[in-house]
Order: C-alpha cells, then sequence, then structure tokens
C-alpha cells in the first residue's frame, strides 16, 4: 500500500502515514495531539483542518478525510498556555509521614488526572513543602472528549495508546517538576494519582468493558500501593505509586480525593458536594451518613456537543451578564471571542432566562414577545440560522476569524439535559437521607467548572436548588489536594480507603423514580411560563 507525506502548519514537521489513514489519526501518530471530542464520528466538527491544494484551501473534518495524496494541512494554534488549568483548591495541614520508608529522605509527587487536564505537585518527602505545580491538558483528548468516547475507542482498538499518552504526560510533568525545582526525578519516592474511574482504569491498563456495560462496576475499587517501574514511571528505582480508591463505576478516586481534601468523614454540617465535568460526581451527608450517585451530564459544559462550544482556553467567552441594558461579555486572554466555555454557557443560558428570551420549556421568544428593558434593547440579538432561532453573544466581524458566536437551540436543549440530570440527582440524594433543601447546610462546589461558573447563574437554570444559592463555595482542585494529603500522610490513605467503604451508591438508573424527577428538572423553574 501506498505511503504518502504529510506537511503540517504552522509547526513545519513532515510524517509520512499509509494510505486511506485518516488525517485525525496522521495527526496522531504525528504526536499532534488533536482535539476530537466525539472520538472521530463526525458529529463534533471540532477537529476540523484546512488542506491547502494547488493554492486553494478548504476546511475538512480529519475525522472524515483519508489521505490519498501528498498533503499540506493546517492545523491552526494549538499552544497549550492557551488553556487556564486549575491546579489551586482548599488545603489543610496534616503531620507529614509518607506511606513508604524512605520517602522523608527525598520528594512526592501527588497527580490529579482528569478527563481533560492534568495537574501535578511535587513537595518535599521532610517538611511535606510543596515545590512545585506543572499542568498540561490530559493528550487522551484527542481519543474523545468524555469517558464513554474513550473506552468505546480502547474497546475498539486497544488500551496500550491510551495508556502511553498519559503515562508519557506524567513522566514529561515530573521531569517539569522536578526542574523548576532543581531537584533529580531519583529522588521522588513516592507519587500519589486521583482521578475518575475510567481514568484510572486507563493509565493501569485495565479494560474498561465493565464500565460501559451494566452494571457498569469497576474492575478495582480498593487503594493501590505499586512499584512505579509497573507504571513506566521514571522515578527512584525503588519508588512506589500509590493510587486512591474507586467508590463506584462512574463515583472514582478523584471523589475520594476531594472527600479526603474535605475531611468529608468528620463533618457535622449536612453537606453537598457536588464535581462537575462531562460526569456530575455529587456526595451527600456528614461524618454519620454518606451517599453518593454519578449524573451523566455530558461534555456540553466542557463545550463539547455546542456548537462554538470550547474549553476554558484564550478566546473563550468564560462569563456574560448585564450591565444596564447591555449585553457583556467578559473574554479569556482576548478582546475578541473564539467561542464560549462552560460557565460563559451557563451565564448565557441564565441571562436568557431572567430577561424572557427563552421560557420555562427552553424554547426561544419571539422578539416582539420581550417585556424586559434590557430584553427589548437586545432583541435583535434574537434571530434565525437555517431557518432555525438562535441568539446572537457576538456577530461575525466582532470575533476572532469572522465565525458568528451564537446559542441556537440545541446547545440550549444540551444544557437542559446536562442540569436536568445534575438536579435529578440532588433530588434523589435528598429522597436516600429523607431531608429538604433547607437541611443543606453547605454546597461545596470542586473542580474547574465549579470554580470558574456563577453559582447565581447555576441556581438560576436550576442547577442547583435555588435555595442554597448563599450556601454555595468553592474548593477549587480538590482532588489534587486530597491526592496531596494522601502522598503526605499514609494514614490518610487507609482512612480514605476505609471510608469509601461505608459510602452508599445509588445507581440512579435502577431507581424508579429518576426518569420522572430528570423529566420534571429539564424545565427551567425561574423562566415565564408562555
Amino acid at each position: 500500500m501506498a505511503g504518502y507525506k504529510i506537511k503540517f502548519l504552522p509547526l513545519g514537521n513532515t510524517f509520512e502515514v499509509m494510505e486511506n489513514t485518516t488525517i485525525l489519526e496522521a495527526e496522531r501518530l504525528a504526536g499532534l495531539e488533536p482535539d476530537a471530542p466525539c472520538g472521530g464520528r463526525g458529529i463534533c466538527g471540532k477537529c476540523s483542518v484546512i488542506e491547502e491544494l494547488n493554492g486553494e484551501k478548504r476546511v475538512v473534518l480529519a475525522c472524515q478525510t483519508k489521505v490519498d495524496h501528498d498533503m499540506v494541512i493546517h492545523t491552526g494554534d494549538r499552544t497549550e498556555s492557551r488553556h487556564k488549568i486549575l491546579t489551586e483548591g482548599v488545603c489543610r495541614s496534616v503531620e507529614v509521614i509518607p506511606a513508604v520508608p524512605g520517602a522523608d529522605q527525598g520528594y512526592l509527587m501527588a497527580f490529579d488526572i482528569g478527563t481533560t487536564t492534568i495537574a501535578g505537585y511535587l513537595m518535599d518527602g521532610k517538611t511535606g513543602r510543596q515545590l512545585s505545580i506543572v499542568s498540561t491538558m490530559n493528550p487522551q483528548f484527542q481519543f474523545g472528549a468524555d469517558v464513554i468516547a474513550r473506552a468505546n475507542y480502547v474497546l475498539e482498538h486497544n488500551g496500550k495508546r491510551m495508556q502511553e499518552v498519559v503515562q508519557k504526560a506524567l513522566n514529561n510533568l515530573i521531569s517539569a517538576a522536578c526542574r523548576e525545582a532543581g531537584v533529580s526525578t531519583q529522588d521522588i519516592r513516592l507519587v500519589s494519582i486521583a482521578g475518575n474511574t475510567c481514568m484510572h482504569h486507563l493509565f493501569l491498563g485495565i479494560s474498561p468493558r465493565s464500565l460501559v456495560i451494566a452494571p457498569y462496576v469497576p474492575e478495582v475499587k480498593e487503594g493501590i500501593l505499586q512499584d512505579a517501574a509497573e507504571c513506566r514511571l521514571r522515578i527512584h528505582p525503588e519508588g512506589k505509586v500509590m493510587i486512591l480508591p474507586n467508590i463506584a463505576g462512574f463515583v472514582g478516586a478523584d471523589t475520594a480525593a476531594c472527600m479526603l481534601a474535605v475531611d468529608f468523614g468528620r463533618l457535622e454540617s449536612l453537606t453537598l458536594m457536588i464535581d462537575i465535568g462531562t460526569n456530575g460526581e455529587l456526595v451527600m451527608g456528614n461524618r454519620k451518613r454518606i451517599v453518593t450517585c454519578s449524573t451523566a451530564a455530558g461534555p456540553a459544559f466542557e463545550g463539547a456537543k455546542i456548537g462554538c462550544g470550547m474549553r476554558g482556553a484564550r478566546g473563550a467567552i468564560s462569563h456574560v451578564y448585564a450591565e444596564g441594558q447591555e449585553l457583556k461579555l467578559e473574554i479569556i486572554d482576548a478582546q475578541k471571542a473564539a467561542g464560549i466555555c462552560g460557565s460563559g454557557l451557563i451565564d448565557t443560558i441564565a441571562f436568557l432566562i431572567q430577561f424572557g428570551f427563552i421560557d420555562c420549556g427552553g424554547g426561544f421568544s419571539e422578539p416582539d414577545e420581550l417585556k424586559t428593558e434590557v430584553g427589548k434593547a437586545n432583541a435583535w440579538r434574537l434571530q434565525t440560522r437555517k431557518g432555525k432561532p438562535v441568539f446572537i453573544l457576538q456577530e461575525a466581524d466582532e470575533s476572532e476569524d469572522s465565525k458568528e458566536i451564537l446559542i441556537s437551540q440545541k446547545d440550549v436543549r444540551e444544557v437542559q439535559l446536562a442540569k436536568g440530570a445534575i438536579a435529578a440527582g440532588i433530588r434523589m440524594l435528598m429522597q436516600k437521607l429523607a431531608i429538604g433543601t433547607e437541611q443543606i447546610e453547605q454546597v461545596l462546589l470542586a473542580g474547574a467548572f465549579g470554580n470558574y461558573m456563577s453559582s447565581d447563574s447555576a441556581c438560576i437554570i436550576g442547577l442547583i436548588p435555588y435555595e442554597l444559592k448563599d450556601r454555595i463555595r468553592g474548593i477549587g482542585n480538590a482532588a489534587g489536594e486530597g491526592a496531596k494529603l494522601a502522598a503526605l500522610n499514609g494514614k490518610l490513605f487507609q482512612e480514605i480507603c476505609e471510608l469509601v467503604r461505608g459510602v452508599e451508591f445509588i445507581e440512579l438508573a435502577m431507581e424508579p423514580e429518576f426518569q420522572d424527577i430528570f423529566v420534571d428538572e429539564l424545565e427551567f423553574a425561574n423562566a415565564e411560563e408562555r
């Protein structure tokens, strides 16, 4: 079979692949880490590139275009520094007693392996002092934005490449952290890792089959302490890797780490903890009883499945609000918008609800139906594209790449599905504990999305019960903080392993009332009825 050369711009590197290889696969083979939220199924459009042929340029989907001649491909700017990665979180002081002998004479490393990002922390094994923080995008995004897409990729192909890219990413972060601190990677004696159940399995090379087939249980739940060499991490020859325990198929070690960070097992206050990503992990209770569940929020809050959606990177609309009668946009590190990220999406839907642009069912209003002054002043933003209603956030001549930034009816529906799932999960946990919203004393929002989103907007759209608006606080990257605590103190690692065994997991799909509650929660209760 013939081979063809592809020149990738703007990097300028040339790579040879076999005929009928997709451009997306060629990018992966060339180590370019392309963005492919749908896993290469041709439905998200995010992998689009520009092919240059005979002086002409055309936009093609990399996942659907096969190589059958020498090509010049413009991939666009994929500079990693464009992305905002949350590394800070709630923290507490603990005694430094690493679980591994000799670790107090060297260094410790802790990782939060998220679906989208990876954060790493280098610490002194004797004092516990943090020496450096490093982060990167999770390179597995080239195989799909969410855990289901990645699990399916592994089942259709194999898990070796998925495991290799994350191992390489961790080794690169270890080297970068040590370089910044002026220490040797060979002096790291212990690495602790927290991640959701799928990230846990993919890192360890465990098949994720059990996570996509009922009853959706992990192959491994218990905490693990094993040789670093087994994970191909380049640290001390006798170094160990500590992996926090999973709770259930879609409530993983990252949730366990969050619980450790806030000392959930000793809380007196009745608490709701939420970590919103492609899944929404919910934990409710206090030291007396803890219940948890996972909701399939989908990747909408991370920009996937949204027409103009993107991650929280340069050019993303991160917040939307009214100032007087004007609609104002906050854009990350830019004057013009390239798209909208999750926090901006939540703000936009809240804006549409507040000023009558959408009704309680999520349908767009007609411009002449708007009653508020803000609504009337922005009525022109309600337009149609291809015969379907849209809301214009930024016109083409004002945005990057001369592309309109808008919210479509489909985008609103995606938000309804995501927020409905989380809101229904909250109600189910309250039912299990036989409590009302008035009894929840605090709401803790973990993760990047919870950190950057407006809690007011989340309550306006019904993601979180409105009555809890004044009891919400962000706890940042609590999963990373929990991973650090486990590395610093071996007793805490054993403690969280014991605590999660007593957590009650609720499989929402098996609950008879869940579907009815979910349908109820699809509505925007704070919007007008028409």
